[in-house]
C-alpha cells in the first residue's frame, strides 16, 4: 500500500492534542484543592484507607492521600505522566483506562475521581468500574463539570480552530451544537451525573455544586480572588448554587440485600 500523505503530528501538537482531549492535570497545590480534600475528609476517613484515584495525572491527589495511608493507587492513560509521576517517587501508579481498571471487585475503601469522568471515552462504563471495584460499604468520590456553569473551561472549537480558554456560554446551547463546540468534553446536568450510577449497587450520601476557587486569579490579585471566592463560596448555599463550577457527588456501595437508592 502506498504510505500515506498526511504528515504524522508532531511531538508539539500531539502534546497539544492529549491537552484537549484529556485535559490537563493539577501541577501545583493550592486552596481550591485543600478545600476538595477537605470536602472527601468530612465523607470518609482516609486514616490507613485503600484508595484508589482514577485519572490520577502526575499524582497531585494520590501524594495528598498519602500522608494519611500507604495503600494509595492511581491510575492513568497517559503514558507520560505514569512515568512523571513514577519518576517523583510516587509508588503504585499504573497505566490503565477507567473502563477497565486492574483490581479485583469489592476492594477499595475510596475510589476518587477529580475532573476525569468527563474525558473518558465511556462514562458509564467507567463509572460501572468505579462501583465493581468498591468495597461493600466504601465510598466513590465523583467531581465533573457542569453543564450549568457559565463557561466551558476545556475550551472550544470555533470556525474548526480549537480555542483554549474559558469560553462563555457554550455548555448552555442546546446539546446538537454544544457538542459540536466542545466534543472533547463532557458536562453533566445534576440529573445527567445522577443517571450514571443508576442501576448500581450505589446509595445517594451527598451532592451539591461548587464553585471555583479562582486560585489563579488570587496569585495575581490577592484581594480580588478572596472577594470572588468568599462571594461564590457563599452563593453555594443560595439557589445560585446551581450555576458552580463542578459537582460533587458522593455515593456509597452498598452491602448485599441492602435497598439502593
Amino acid at each position: 500500500a502506498a504510505p500515506s500523505t498526511t504528515p504524522s503530528p508532531s511531538s508539539a501538537e500531539q502534546t497539544s492534542r492529549t491537552s484537549i482531549e484529556r485535559g490537563r492535570p493539577s501541577y501545583s497545590w493550592r486552596s481550591g484543592q485543600d478545600r476538595r480534600l477537605e470536602m472527601v475528609r468530612r465523607f470518609v476517613d482516609l486514616e490507613d484507607a485503600r484508595i484508589l484515584d482514577v485519572g490520577c495525572g502526575i499524582g497531585t491527589y494520590v501524594r495528598r492521600f498519602r500522608q494519611f495511608s500507604d495503600d494509595v493507587h492511581g491510575i492513568e492513560v497517559e503514558p507520560e505522566r505514569v512515568a512523571e509521576a513514577a519518576d517523583s517517587g510516587l509508588p503504585n501508579i499504573v497505566l490503565a483506562v477507567g473502563e477497565a481498571l486492574p483490581y479485583p471487585d469489592d476492594h477499595f475503601d475510596l475510589v476518587f475521581s477529580n475532573e476525569v469522568i468527563e474525558h473518558v471515552d465511556d462514562d458509564r462504563r467507567t463509572v460501572a468500574e468505579m462501583v465493581r471495584v468498591t468495597r461493600p460499604g466504601g465510598i466513590i468520590v465523583a467531581f465533573a463539570p457542569n453543564r450549568l456553569y457559565p463557561f466551558e473551561t476545556h475550551g472550544a472549537y470555533i470556525g474548526g480552530r480549537y480555542v483554549f480558554g474559558n469560553i462563555p456560554l457554550v455548555n448552555w446551547l442546546p446539546d446538537p451544537l454544544r457538542d459540536r463546540l466542545a466534543p472533547h468534553v463532557r458536562a453533566y446536568t445534576q440529573r445527567g451525573i445522577r443517571r450514571l450510577f443508576a442501576g448500581q449497587p450505589v446509595r445517594l450520601v451527598h451532592h451539591r455544586v461548587i464553585y471555583p476557587g479562582f486560585d489563579n486569579v488570587s496569585v495575581r490579585h490577592a484581594r480580588l480572588g478572596g472577594l470572588m471566592r468568599r462571594a461564590l463560596y457563599f452563593a453555594e448555599h443560595t439557589p445560585l448554587h446551581v450555576f458552580g463550577l463542578s459537582h460533587f457527588l458522593v455515593v456509597r456501595k452498598t452491602e448485599p440485600r441492602e435497598p439502593r437508592g
